[in-house]
Formats: structure tokens, sequence, C-alpha cells
């Protein structure tokens, strides 16, 4: 498994799934918010701590930033990318706006160097957490992270705003052009829809050839000649490995017609199967990267604790994909740890046996890497 090489022109994305720094994980940090998450007081951010140390000991408090990404720096400093992308799902702010529904993340805005600790470029947001603290909370989400000098796609204090891509400058090798986008499929509310004069997501009403072609004329305004285009996308349901047609269709859509040239999905809560369409990755959905689900009992079969590091690697003209290599980690107590060989293989033996029918396969490679095969 060969890392991007310093100097060369081929260009290697790191994508991530749902980094959750809210809740339970924001508690460990330094500046825990207010762990109160029901207006009664009964609901705290602590029960979901106090579970992961009965699952797996105890985490020493506070933890200082880098804490929760553990092994995954050290494989991100070997792998060098050019760019690093994930799917921020949480709310950064002291808002108290909580909105009405069951689950609520938030993390305290002074703990984003959680988030910069890892190198982070640009952190998705149109998903169904970034408005759980109201439009306020939102609002200060974009301003902590815009200030710390990471970029965001997917929500803005307006709809311009939030279709507007993040555009990553790689000195010397041109630019990723990261859209980001929600869509109804895994529950966002319509309200939080932005608007002319309303803070809100970049939400898809539906996965169409009607809804794509507003998405396909902004993206072939803005890309140029040696871009990369990421369409990142939170969809669909949390658990079960069937990828719908319709998003399969949208996704030869995105490739097809408006010249995107990865698709990172997201939204499951465990890693869902990949294709290769036109020399362009479709990752169906990336499972969690980060979470506080240690000791939450359900779903054991889909294995929530684990996660991957995905690095695609381009040619630098025509953006065709060179490589897709990924990396097994394993959360433990609230940690990013290297998963030991046996879960490296049930990961393999799972991406293998989703694939199949989307075209592909896995590789397994040295110190428990994977590395995707395509026809």
């Amino acid at each position: 498994m060969t890392p991007a090489v310093s100097g060369s022109r081929d260009i290697t994305l790191f994508l991530a799934g749902d980094v959750m720094t809210g809740r339970g994980v924001d508690q460990v940090l330094p500046h825990p918010s207010d762990p109160r998450l029901s207006d009664d007081g009964k609901k705290s951010a602590l029960h979901y701590v106090e579970r992961a140390e009965r699952a797996h000991g105890p985490i020493p408090r506070p933890v200082d930033f880098a804490y929760v990404w553990g092994d995954a720096l050290a494989e991100l400093a070997r792998m060098r990318p050019d760019a690093r992308i994930v799917n921020l799902e949480t709310s950064v702010t002291t808002s108290a706006d909580r909105a009405r529904k069951r689950i609520n993340y938030r993390m305290h805005p002074d703990n984003v160097r959680c988030i910069a600790a890892a190198g982070i470029d640009c952190c998705t947001l149109a998903n169904n957490h970034v408005l759980d603290w109201g439009e306020a909370g939102l609002a200060e989400t974009l301003d902590t992270l815009g200030k710390t000098g990471i970029k965001t796609a997917g929500a803005g204090r307006n709809s311009r705003e939030a279709a507007a891509p993040a555009i990553l400058e790689l000195a010397g090798k041109g630019r990723v052009v990261v859209f980001s986008f929600g869509s109804i499929t895994c529950k966002i509310p319509w309200r939080w829809t932005a608007a002319t004069r309303r803070p809100g997501i970049n939400l898809l009403s539906e996965l169409s050839e009607r809804s794509l072609r507003p998405v396909a004329r902004q993206i072939r305004e803005v890309k140029r000649a040696g871009d990369i285009v990421v369409a990142s996308i939170h969809w669909g349901g949390n658990w079960g490995y069937e990828v719908p047609e319709q998003q399969r269709r949208f996704a030869r859509m995105l490739i097809e017609e408006a010249g995107v040239d990865l698709v990172h999905g997201h939204s499951s809560h465990h890693v869902k199967g990949i294709e290769v369409h036109r020399e362009r990755p479709i990752l169906y959905g990336c499972g969690d990267f980060l979470n506080d689900y240690e000791g939450i009992p359900g779903h054991e079969e889909y294995r929530k604790d684990l996660s991957l590091m995905y690095f695609a690697r381009f040619e630098p003209a025509g953006g065709r994909l060179i490589s897709l290599e990924m990396t097994p980690l394993r959360i433990r107590n609230f940690r990013l740890a290297r998963a030991p060989a046996e879960d490296a293989r049930w990961l393999a033996e799972v991406l293998d046996r989703e694939g199949r029918a989307l075209g592909t396969g896995i590789e397994p490679g040295e110190d428990g890497r994977l590395r995707l095969i395509w026809q």
C-alpha cells in the first residue's frame, strides 16, 4: 500500500463518515457543555460517559484535544493526504434552544480544537443534527469553525450560503471542491431547509433527475479543469446494508451529468458497499467515525464500534481514481485505535460481500489495511 508521495501531482483525499464529538464525547473534553439534554434535566450527556466506562473502563477526564483521534493521527501522518474531509454531525454551540427531537448533539465551542487537532480541512454540515440547538446554534457552529480555519459546506445563514461549496486550494495541485447535501431520506426536518432569509441546510427534497438539474448546473459553473469535485450526501437510514436504487441512480447521475469525481455518502451507523462508476468512487455509507455509543445495546451485528479511514487517490488531470485504500479502526473509551486483526477481517468480508453486486471487492493488505479492487 503506497502512501501519497510528497511532491507527486496525484491528489489523495482522506474521508470519513459521521464525526459525532457532541454529547458524551464533549463531556470528557476540556470544556464540557451543560450536560442537560432535556428541559427537566432528567436526560444527561454524562449518561453516555457512564455507559462507555461500564463497558470498557475509566476514561481520564479531561482528555486532551487530540485524544479522540488516537491511532488515526499516525495514519494521517503516514498517508499525508492533500485534504481531509469529514461529516461533522453535531452542533458546536452554547445555545439553549434545544430542538424538540429525540436526540440532540452539541459540542462546546471551546472544544473545537478537537476537530483542528486532526488537521481537518472541511466539515460537511448538511445533516440531521447541525440544527439540534436552533438557528442560533447553527450560526455559532459556522462562526466557530470559520474562526478556526475549518471550511464548511452544506449549511449557511441563507440558501445561497448553504448551497455554496467549500473550495480547498492545494499548492501546486489545483483545487478540491466540496458540495454538501442532505436528503429527506434520513429524516432531516423539512423546516431545516435554508431559504433566502432563513438559516438552514442544503436539503434535497428528492433524489431524482428534477432535483439533479440545479445541482448539476451549479457544479458545472464552479468546476474548473483539474478540479476534484466531491458530492457529500447525508442520506438513508441508520441500519441495513441495502443500497436503494434511487441512491445508485442519483450517484451515477452526479458523475455522468454533473462532473462529480467522488460521492461521499453517510448517515448509516456502519460501513456499506462501494461502487466505482466511470472510474469515480461512490461511497454509499462511510459509517460512524467517532461516536459515544459504547455500552448502548442493540444492532450488535453491524459492529457500530468499527470505523474506516478512506484514502482516495486520483490522477491530477481528469479525476480518474487510482486507488482507494482503507484503514480499519475500533472505538474504545471514545478513542480511535487500530482494529485487531479479526475485526479488520470482518470489515473486509462485509465490504467484499456488499460490493459484489456493485462490481467491487476487497484485497487485504499489510497491517490489516484494505484495498478496493474493481472491474
